[in-house]
């Protein structure tokens, strides 16, 4: 992982990217926080908290990986995301090694939820799972309770693509041309 920091460190912040970055480091509205400290964490409300900032911050993160309009996006937000991991204000110092491996698990965790399918379960549905996983609740959930969760993690997805579109811009097309075509004409 030095590597990587010594990586991030040298390059210089895109303008765009911190912008984008600073909207991931909003923090969750209390409403969702005493939901999923109702619902998934057994009444630990920091728990829930920091469980909803690393959903934002993941949802991010895969939003500039898979939708950004050109492939340099991704990895601007992720050496700008470990710049600030490196300088947020809740995180002590000694623990900043912790958060940077917890949000990683998340990371891959909500990655991996994305690109599953299973029968009968939509992506909100694996969203929801994941979140009430890594809060602490494990099986008992209702459905109902799964796709709440599911639903506060796509709001986010959906905060990240406006935010994706309005720092780094998007995709303008002609009405007549679908994006599909331009990938076919261009090969």
């Amino acid at each position: 992982m030095s590597r990587w920091r010594d990586w991030v460190g040298s390059r210089a912040s895109d303008p765009r990217a911190v912008a984008y970055v600073a909207t991931l480091h909003l923090e969750p509205d209390d409403d969702a926080v005493r939901w999923l400290t109702e619902q998934g964490t057994g009444g630990d409300a920091d728990h829930a908290r920091w469980e909803l900032r690393y959903a934002r911050r993941a949802a991010g993160l895969l939003a500039a990986q898979r939708d950004a309009l050109d492939d340099q996006t991704g990895s601007l937000v992720a050496a700008e995301m470990a710049r600030s991991l490196a300088r947020d204000p809740h995180i002590a110092s000694s623990k900043r090694q912790v958060a940077e491996q917890q949000f990683n698990a998340r990371l891959r965790a909500y990655g991996d939820a994305l690109g599953r399918r299973e029968a009968g379960r939509s992506m909100i549905w694996q969203l929801g799972r994941t979140l009430l996983g890594f809060a602490g609740s494990r099986g008992s959930a209702s459905d109902e309770v799964i796709t709440h969760a599911g639903s506060l993690v796509s709001r986010y997805l959906a905060d990240a693509n406006a935010a994706l579109r309005l720092h780094f811009g998007a995709a303008n097309l002609p009405d007549d041309i679908v994006p599909s075509a331009l990938r076919t004409s261009s090969r």
